[in-house]
């Protein structure tokens, strides 16, 4: 995670109203309310799944949209409070006042495949925690927490603080992206807060710990290490080569675990009921995968015979496994082109066109950068005439 100089101001200032949607507070965009779902550390209930594929349906757009931090969002609500009522009887929601800074993400694979330690209860407990308000009011919407099960998954997406395993019970925490220190499984959510209000307290401002200047990181770095024992690993560890999680995986259990991605990201709510009617965990990943868990292979083979031809993609070689894009028009009034409409087009034209990993986006601010290397691919004036041409940005 990148700090900024030290001849910068000391913290990014909130120049702005903290924007990012939640299931009560939306986003106004252009083509109407959008809501954000948090699902803490990407997992979701089957039935769950049916009451969003229901909203989607009853009063959105249709789709459930995949978010790079493995939340879903439903577009163009016709009705706020019902569709906030829906998720809230659903157990996705509790309160409107601590359902924006549930930031979560978790490495999907935790306590099925491989792995170091199983966090899956670590989730439901920091989730507990933020949902009964134990993070300061003022932490910003847009600072999450990372549980990485050792696979470095998580810490690849660079939250703001982070545990890795280390051992079953022991995890090392990382605080934009450097080791400072270590701690148990008993004790990890406790110390996740404690970051939370230390960050706060130092630079109250700020956005994320990437947004603070190299003294005030390392003011931070030492309170917060000054009450942990050391860490295993000194330097940041580099996160191991991903490969998409979409495909037949064999559990550690013997059982079968399924990932799919979805053109744009974007589920069907019919495609989604059909998911729901499986009654299996389901997770949704950074990387916009839905993984169905703890399947027989039975079950396993029908899934994809039933779901494949309705547009889940169970190819790792798909070009969708490679390509995203922000909403693009005419869905966000900032846009300067379809993207997603131009995007689906070269795809669907000249599959082989996209061979690295390719974000499109509508404007300068880019919307739904992943934080994986990729090439940016931003749409841009062409000359006088109102014409668009996409501009090429490897990012790093």
């Amino acid at each position: 995670m990148t700090l900024r100089p030290e001849s910068a101001a000391q913290s990014a200032q909130r120049s702005v109203a903290d924007r990012c949607p939640g299931v009560f507070a939306t986003h106004s965009a252009a083509d109407g309310p959008l809501a954000r779902i948090r699902l803490p550390g990407g997992a979701l209930r089957a039935d769950q799944l049916q009451t969003l594929a229901t909203a989607a349906a009853d009063y959105g757009d249709g789709y459930l949209e995949l978010t790079g931090r493995g939340n879903i969002q439903l577009r163009a609500i016709a009705d706020v409070d019902a569709v906030a009522a829906l998720i809230a009887d659903s157990g996705l929601v509790h309160d409107s006042t601590t359902d924006r800074q549930r930031n979560i993400v978790a490495s999907p694979l935790s306590g099925r495949i491989d792995g170091i330690a199983d966090i899956r209860a670590i989730v439901a407990e920091l989730d507990d925690a933020l949902n009964s308000g134990a993070a300061p009011e003022s932490l910003s919407r847009r600072f999450w927490f990372g549980l990485d099960a050792g696979h470095t998954d998580v810490i690849a997406q660079r939250p703001d603080v982070a545990l890795l395993a280390t051992a079953a019970d022991q995890f090392d925490v990382v605080l934009g992206g450097h080791h400072v220190g270590s701690t148990s499984a008993t004790a990890a959510v406790d110390v996740l807060l404690d970051v939370a209000r230390q960050f706060v307290a130092a630079a109250p401002d700020a956005w994320r710990v990437s947004d603070i200047d190299a003294r005030l990181f390392a003011a931070i770095r030492s309170r917060v290490a000054a009450t942990l024992e050391p860490p295993t690993h000194d330097e940041p560890l580099r996160p191991a080569v991903r490969s998409p999680l979409v495909g037949w995986f064999a559990q550690d259990d013997g059982r079968v675990l399924l990932g799919a991605t979805t053109p744009l990201g974007r589920l069907p709510a019919r495609t989604a009921e059909f998911l729901a009617a499986i009654g299996a965990p389901l997770i949704v990943t950074p990387h916009r995968e839905i993984v169905i868990c703890d399947l027989g292979e039975g079950v396993a083979d029908t899934v994809v015979r039933v779901l494949a031809p309705m547009g889940l993609i169970f190819d790792a070689n798909s070009p969708w496994t490679l390509a995203s894009s922000c909403a693009g028009a005419p869905g966000c009034a900032k846009a300067l082109a379809p993207v997603r409409e131009h995007l689906a087009a070269l795809v669907e034209s000249t599959p082989d066109a996209i061979s690295e990993p390719e974000h499109w986006v509508g404007c300068e601010r880019a919307c739904g950068t992943p934080t994986h290397a990729h090439t940016r691919v931003q749409a841009v004036p062409d000359g006088a005439d109102g014409a668009i041409t996409y501009r090429r940005t490897p990012m790093s």
